[in-house]
């Protein structure tokens, strides 16, 4: 999800700022990018989460029952209220990933996977040239302290279920969001657990994940499970992405749940201050 407007519910203002300037970036690599905004809903019990959603967030118009049966079918009867953030996108993450690492074969970078890195890292740089030091978690240090949260997410296919965008249902114990990934594949994500642990799903999560989707629509019972996924996210306690330059080597991390959106301008950043001499703006720099 390609969500700046959502995130600044709970994230830092630079995180919107720069997201922003993410999603201009993705619109102009990206041709699997769909620019459908995202759909924030709530159970009739929850509708006062929605109220403080709309009061901590920009960028969005609010829908009666109706609004929310013209954009998603499916969902007519079972919200009265909801927001639309219709500036937002969504992409098949895999699909990007594609992307990039072609466009980088495209360039004649030399893409290397599981690749051991010998600390200090700036030793692997060429004479006169920069390392680029992006390793999330791997990164972590004295100098560089980073946690990791845990997110757990699950993949479904239920061919009766026709969503377009991504729908955020909100909750004051298990929020969810439910993102279409095409060929009747949804994404239903995501935990946020304070914990480096990369073992798998636990019951719990996959229970909340699962029962909540079913309160969005009850299609979501006879989907089936193609996957359940764990990711660590490096981030800082500010949940604020760094850029630190030392020696011979940037470091840029800490990205916590944004990495998708806030990915291409970080690389912005560096590219303007490997080329033009910028400086890292004041809220990154570290």
């Amino acid at each position: 999800m390609l969500a700046p407007y959502c995130e600044s519910e709970s994230a830092h203002p630079i995180v919107r700022e720069l997201g922003l300037r993410g999603l201009e970036l993705w619109q102009q690599f990206e041709p699997a990018l769909l620019v459908r905004g995202t759909l924030v809903v709530a159970a009739q019990r929850d509708e006062s989460e929605l109220v403080r959603f709309a009061r901590m967030t920009h960028g969005h118009q609010h829908l009666d029952q109706a609004g929310i049966g013209r954009l998603e079918p499916i969902l007519a009867d079972r919200f009265r209220q909801g927001l639309h953030f219709s500036d937002e996108a969504h992409v098949p993450p895999r699909a990007a990933i594609s992307s990039l690492i072609g466009a980088l074969l495209n360039l004649g970078v030399d893409v290397r996977f599981s690749n051991p890195i010998a600390e200090p890292i700036w030793l692997a740089a060429p004479a006169g040239g920069i390392v680029i030091d992006c390793r999330g978690l791997a990164a972590r240090s004295d100098r560089t302290p980073l946690r990791g949260v845990r997110g757990e997410m699950a993949v479904v296919q239920e061919s009766t279920l026709s969503l377009s965008r991504p729908v955020r249902l909100l909750h004051p114990r298990f929020p969810i969001y439910i993102v279409p990934w095409g060929n009747d594949a949804y994404m239903i994500g995501a935990t946020m657990i304070e914990s480096d642990s990369p073992t798998g799903v636990t019951v719990r999560s996959a229970l909340e994940l699962m029962s909540t989707a079913c309160a969005v629509h009850p299609a979501f019972l006879d989907a089936r499970i193609t996957e359940y996924s764990v990711g660590v996210r490096p981030a800082f306690d500010d949940n604020v992405p760094k850029i630190g330059l030392r020696g011979k080597c940037i470091s840029v991390n800490g990205a916590y749940r944004h990495g998708f959106l806030l990915a291409p301008v970080l690389a912005e950043i560096v590219a303007d201050h490997l080329e033009h001499g910028l400086a890292f703006p004041q809220g990154l720099s570290c």
